[in-house]
C-alpha cells in the first residue's frame, strides 16, 4: 500500500555495489592469460573445389580429329572424355603480383618550386606573347592559302586572252608557172632607183 501523506514513488530500488549489470558471457578462449601464453591463429577456410566448366572447344577438336561427325558420337566422346576448363583461365584473382623495383617509392612526387625568377623576368608573359604571335601567324597563313584556292584558276582561254598567239603572215598562192615571170613595166627612172628603192 502506498505510504499515507507521501507522494507515490515512481523508482525501483537498485541492488548493491557489488552487483554487474549486463549479459554474463561465458569465456571459451581462455581470456587475458591464454592469450598473452598462446597465438591462437585462425586456420584458413577450405573451400570445397569448385567443379570446372567443360572445355567444349578442345573436346570438339578432339572429336574431329578422332574422325567423328554425327552429334550422337560427339556425346559419347565427351562421355569418355570429359575435359574441364583450366582453374587459371577461368579465375579472374590468380594474377601474378606486379615486378616492382626494391627502390620503388609508391605515392606521388611532390610538386616542384615555384620560379621566382622567371616571374620577376615577366618570363610567362613573353611565352605568352610568342604563342599569340605563332597562333595569329598560323592563321593568316591560313587565310593566303583558303584565298588562293578560292582564286580562278587561268585556262587555256584566259591565258591566250592575255598572251595571245603571234599572227601568221599570211602567204598568198600563186601558180607556179607565174612566180618566176619578170615584170614588164619598171617607174623607175634608173636602175640606181630601182635598187636604192629596194634596199631600204
Amino acid at each position: 500500500q502506498a505510504e499515507v501523506g507521501k507522494p507515490q514513488r515512481n523508482c525501483y530500488t537498485l541492488p548493491g555495489f557489488d552487483f554487474s549489470y549486463g549479459l554474463y558471457m561465458q569465456r571459451t578462449d581462455g581470456g587475458v592469460p591464454e592469450a598473452i601464453g598462446h597465438w591462437n591463429t585462425v586456420k584458413p577456410k577450405t573451400t570445397s573445389a569448385q567443379k570446372m566448366p567443360r572445355d567444349f572447344i578442345t573436346m570438339n577438336r578432339g572429336a574431329l580429329k578422332a574422325g567423328y561427325t554425327t552429334a550422337h558420337e560427339f556425346n559419347l566422346y565427351y562421355k569418355a572424355k570429359d575435359i574441364r576448363r583450366k582453374d587459371d583461365e577461368h579465375s579472374r584473382f590468380k594474377r601474378s603480383p606486379p615486378k616492382v623495383p626494391a627502390d620503388f617509392t609508391y605515392g606521388i612526387t611532390s610538386r616542384p618550386c615555384t620560379p621566382f625568377f622567371d616571374l620577376l623576368q615577366h618570363k610567362y608573359k613573353e611565352l605568352w606573347m610568342e604563342q599569340q604571335r605563332a597562333l595569329t601567324a598560323a592563321k593568316q597563313a591560313e587565310k593566303k592559302k583558303v584565298i588562293i584556292l578560292q582564286q580562278v584558276r587561268e585556262t587555256r582561254t584566259t591565258f591566250l586572252r592575255k598572251q595571245p598567239l603571234p599572227a601568221k603572215e599570211e602567204s598568198f598562192w600563186h601558180l607556179p608557172r607565174l612566180e618566176k615571170v619578170g615584170p614588164h613595166l619598171s617607174t623607175f627612172p634608173d636602175h640606181d632607183a630601182h635598187k636604192k628603192a629596194f634596199s631600204a
